[in-house]
């Protein structure tokens, strides 16, 4: 009896965070959040570092691509990780999808 009544509350609790859930705010697949970037103060160049840096380009790429230096990148690659206030490129890459930030 105990584990039945158990099963039905996890079940309740189940269908309410899946209606929860199916009701957020959501941008269409491939859109990007660009209220979103103002919020974090990303700057437009930070924007195309952190696209680069999400097709898995290295600094030295990045710099060829975007024709600046390598130091420069590196800079921008230290002000995206504190503002997305993560510790590692992936995790920055990560983060940028889930807030929807870049298009991917």
């Amino acid at each position: 009896m105990i584990i039945g009544v158990i099963a039905i509350v996890f079940f309740v609790i189940g269908v309410y965070m899946n209606k929860r859930s199916l009701h957020r705010k959501r941008l269409p697949e491939g859109s990007i959040d660009h209220k979103k970037i103002k919020e974090l103060g990303l700057s437009k160049r930070e924007c195309e570092v952190l696209n680069q840096i999400a097709t898995g380009r290295s600094n030295q790429e990045i710099a060829e691509k975007l024709f600046v230096s390598e130091s420069t990148v590196k800079t921008h690659v230290s002000n995206i990780l504190m503002k997305l206030d993560v510790k590692r490129r992936t995790q920055a890459v990560q983060k940028a999808k889930e807030l929807q930030i870049i298009a991917f």
